[in-house]
């Protein structure tokens, strides 16, 4: 991540949580909106059907209870009012003549002239006008019985109620509507507060992310105390910037002790040859001293540049190959030797497997053993056993030992003892930081220690047994 030339800091993003609370707020809305707009048409009709279904049972119940009454006698003066419909007519099949009726309908006309349905003796319909009501909207809800046998002949039986004027006007659809915009205001004023406390805690985390640069990789987000998803992604990214600052950190580290490093040998080569060059009378023994010094120096350099590739290499977890090997034959094939490592013993109880990148694991087995070898009087152990899940190495040496506050040190990256610089006057100080990281990117352990075996270091290992 870096610094634009405006001063604005690029790779992260703002994030916007006032335009995200007004996307949510918006889309929650809109989705009321259309939900409501449905739910406001099936009431609509719903209220409507069954409010008309109710008035035509009755008006059915009347007429019905009319037809048994006629069915074996007639009535004396006016049909009863009933309960609820007090509009009944006893029609006349073949002249339409009225032949009985409430007091409501006494000398008015049949309030329709329809008849069932051949091979239908009912009759359902709605009759509108002024046999209605005064308004233009009046209606009747007319329910008729036919019937063949009845104390006045051959008739119809007609039961009207008087269809509710609310239903003929749009107050139904009005009273929804008031009530369905209040609750949209009411759920949108909530849905706004709740969202904009909720993505309050994003605001603090997009001002935080807003101020990061390459240099103040140590900064924080903050982390609300919701244990929710933002809760989690404010970890989350704190725990990239540990990792994005530790990884700035060591390759500035590393970029420095680089450069110190090569600085050294590099200025004294150049002093060489500038004193050679400045000399107008070179000696032949003079000159090959200097080249033979330089070559040296060169080995070193190369040396330094080799372990500096390593090391880029680990950083970046190139060689992935990995193999089942046993550590106790491998030993025994690389390292035990008389002739080139007199000193060597090996103790092992029997074969130790783990999956490994085999060449890395040569590289940290030479790595310890000539550390070893450097300080050794005139003894090395190299102990190969199984611990549980873990296979485990062990380098000892009987030298003067590691000192407990420095043992940590070692493994710094061009950190070197006086006593190894004494030893080793060409050494890089990347051997042990390589080998760690080696064993690291294993998924193990490096240490160093004590050694009770033979009373000087001791470095151990350990690889986690990956084998099925």
């Amino acid at each position: 991540m870096s610094e634009r030339s405006d001063g604005s800091r690029g790779g992260w993003g703002r994030l916007r949580p006032r335009s995200i609370r007004a996307r949510v707020t918006t889309g929650a809305v809109v989705t009321l909106i259309l939900i409501t707009g449905l739910s406001l048409s099936l009431s609509s009709f719903l209220i409507r059907e069954i409010s008309l279904t109710q008035i035509r049972d009755q008006a059915d119940d009347e007429a019905r209870r009319v037809s048994e009454r006629i069915a074996t006698e007639r009535y004396q003066g006016p049909i009863p009012d009933g309960e609820t419909v007090l509009r009944v007519q006893v029609v006349d099949w073949d002249t339409g003549e009225v032949v009985a009726a409430t007091d409501a309908m006494e000398g008015k006309p049949p309030v329709t002239d329809e008849r069932p349905k051949p091979g239908d003796f009912r009759l359902q319909t709605t009759v509108c006008g002024d046999i209605a009501g005064p308004e233009p909207r009046d209606c009747l809800l007319v329910v008729g019985y036919g019937l063949a046998d009845s104390a006045y002949g051959e008739v119809l039986v007609l039961a009207a109620a008087r269809s509710p004027s609310i239903l003929g006007t749009s107050l139904v659809e009005a009273v929804l509507v008031g009530t369905s915009v209040a609750f949209l205001v009411i759920t949108a004023t909530v849905i706004w507060f709740w969202v904009g406390r909720a993505l309050r805690p994003v605001e603090r985390i997009s001002a935080q992310l807003d101020m990061l640069s390459v240099t103040d990789l140590n900064r924080r987000l903050p982390v609300p105390g919701t244990h929710d998803e933002i809760a989690h992604l404010a970890r989350t990214a704190n725990a990239s910037l540990a990792r994005l600052d530790e990884a700035v950190t060591r390759q500035r580290r590393f970029v420095s002790d680089a450069s110190h490093e090569l600085r050294n040998p590099i200025a004294g080569m150049r002093t060489k040859l500038e004193v050679e060059l400045s000399d107008p009378d070179p000696d032949a023994r003079s000159r090959e001293l200097l080249l033979t010094g330089l070559l040296s120096d060169t080995e070193r350099l190369e040396n330094i540049v080799s372990d500096l590739l390593e090391l880029a290499r680990l950083d970046k977890d190139v060689a992935r190959e990995r193999e089942e090997v046993d550590l106790e034959a491998l030993i025994r094939e690389e390292f035990v030797d008389e002739r080139r490592h007199p000193a060597l013993r090996m103790h092992s109880s029997g074969p130790v497997r783990a999956t490994v990148n085999r060449l890395r694991l040569v590289r940290v087995l030479t790595n310890l053993v000539a550390n070893a070898e450097r300080h050794a009087r005139s003894r090395i152990d190299i102990v190969v056993e199984r611990d549980g899940d873990a296979a485990v190495v062990e380098v000892h040496d009987d030298g003067a030992g590691i000192p407990s506050m420095d043992r940590e040190r070692i493994f710094e990256r061009f950190a070197r003892l006086k006593e190894s610089r004494e030893r080793d006057p060409g050494g890089s100080g990347l051997g042990l930081a390589i080998s760690r990281e080696i064993v690291q990117s294993h998924g193990g352990s490096l240490v160093a220690g004590h050694s009770d075996l033979l009373g000087g270091a001791v470095f151990t290992f350990r690889i986690p047994d990956t084998t099925e």
